[in-house]
This record gives C-alpha cells, structure tokens and sequence, in this order.
C-alpha cells in the first residue's frame, strides 16, 4: 500500500514538473514560429519587369537571413486591394497605384532590432528597391514579451524543482521510516551500509520509472486532446518536444526518488537505538 500511495505522490509531482518542462521547451518553438511569421514588406520600382524580380528574390533567397519570399505583383496586389476596399482605385486614378512587393519571412535569429536595420541598410541600397516597410514596434514587443515568458517559466522550473524534490523526499522519508527497526536489526546482525540501502534504492528506482510512465501516459493524453482541438498545434509541440518531455520525467523520476531514498536511509542508518525511539 506504501508503494502504491509513493507511486500516485511521485506521479502528481511529476505531471507538475513534466508540464514545466513542455511550457519551457514549447515557448522556444513558440517564439521562432512567431519571429518566423514576422514579414519585411520590399516594394519594388515600377520600372522593375517581372524577371528583374524573379532575380532579386533568387538573390535574397541565397541570404543568410531569408527564409521564404513570396513575390507580389502589380495585378495581384491591385486585386487583393481592391477586393479589400471593395472598389477598384485605378478606375478614377486612371493607372495602378500598387507597387510590386516582396514579402520576406526572416529566419527567427534575424528578428530582432539589431539586424533587421543592417538587414534593412542593405536591401535598400539596391537599385530596383524603392522602399522597405516591416513592423519594428512589434517585432521589439514579441521579443520583449517572449523573453519574460521564457524567463518566467525557467524560474517556475526552478522552483518547482526544489518544491518536487521536498515532497518526493517527505514521501519516501515515510516509506523508510515505517521500516526504520527493520534497518536497525540489519546492522545489528552486521549487515554493511551499503547491503541495507541496495533494496531501498532498488524500490525508489522502480517507483521512479513507474510514477514516470504514468505521468508521460497522463501528459500524452492531454497534449493528443489538444490536438484534436487544434491540429496546428504541431507547428509548436514538435518530436524534438515531446522526446526531451519524457526524457525529462524519467530522469526525475528515477534520480529525485533515488536521491531521496539515499539520504532517507542514510539518516536512520546513523541513529541508535534510542534515536530510533523517540522520533
């Protein structure tokens, strides 16, 4: 009964931690994802023909910092426009106002202030270029803003690890003290230190992996339950996620509860007699 109650214990602590953990490395994903998506608008010279733009965007594509480029042109964008104001401005301008664009996804290194101006000095000083428009202001807020997230989670982390670690060890402080004069007996008979410990440890172990495949089971099933509410979600919660998730519970599992064990019985292995009597 001790084992299965230190086995749902250590289970709901490392659902807790486990959840840390997918926050953590999501935001990582969710941050580049959202850089990503980010666009710098390049509008080009009217007198630019259609292979000139071709051109430049197989020049920009060998770029260090180019992701994806999608070329827009004077048509298009008159139609996309026009479709969105509902009238067609060329028909009392008597020409089409709409420049060709590029519009240039940055790979998410790139986004941020510092280089998206050297980015920015750059494509201007190109002759078929006219004008460069990208969202500095929000650019900077998804950086800031991500940044605290990030940093606000590793600090939950943290904290949530020396939290896990106090409840695990109060857990198994239980299961060892309930057999605290089985321990004396041993050494009483002359068994070593390290004859004692060895079924305490092989017991925290187990209990580790077990708690820890069922806090990965739990963790499964409501990430699987989140995807089916929205499939998108796969472009945040990757393999790589999930692999470094469970890897991550496990070795909690398995380390906190050993540690635990070990210095749980360590203790009682110290005491006498007449310690062992008045706690």
């Amino acid at each position: 009964m001790q084992v299965v109650t230190l086995c749902i214990s250590t289970m709901m602590v490392l659902i807790l931690l486990g959840m840390v953990v997918f926050f953590v490395l999501s935001a990582r994903n969710l941050s580049a994802h959202m850089k990503e998506n980010l666009t710098v608008t390049i509008m080009l010279k009217d007198t630019v023909t259609v292979n000139d733009a071709h051109r430049f965007c197989r020049d920009l594509y060998h770029r260090p910092y180019s992701r994806n480029i999608d070329y827009i042109s004077k048509e298009q964008a008159q139609r996309e426009q026009s479709k969105e104001l509902g009238s067609d401005p060329s028909e009392f301008l008597g020409f089409n106002p709409f420049p060709a664009t590029l519009e240039v996804q940055l790979k998410a290194d790139y986004v941020n202030s510092d280089s998206l101006k050297v980015i920015a000095s750059e494509i201007r000083k190109d002759k078929r270029v006219s004008d460069l428009a990208y969202q500095e202001d929000l650019m900077d807020k998804v950086n800031t803003n991500l940044s605290r997230i990030s940093l606000l989670l590793l600090g939950l982390a943290v904290l949530l690890t020396f939290v896990s670690f106090s409840l695990i060890s109060n857990t198994v402080r239980l299961s060892v003290y309930a057999r605290r004069f089985v321990i004396h007996t041993m050494k009483l008979v002359g068994a070593s230190w390290g004859f004692i410990r060895r079924p305490f440890l092989r017991q925290a172990v187990t209990v580790g992996l077990i708690a820890a495949v069922l806090a990965c089971g739990v963790l499964a099933a409501c990430i699987y339950g989140l995807y089916l509410t929205e499939p998108a979600i796969l472009d945040i919660i990757t393999w790589e996620v999930l692999v470094l998730t469970a890897a991550s519970i496990v070795v909690f599992g398995i380390v906190i509860t050993l540690l635990c064990a070990w210095l749980a019985v360590n203790k009682f292995l110290r005491m006498t007699a007449g310690e062992l009597y008045k706690i």
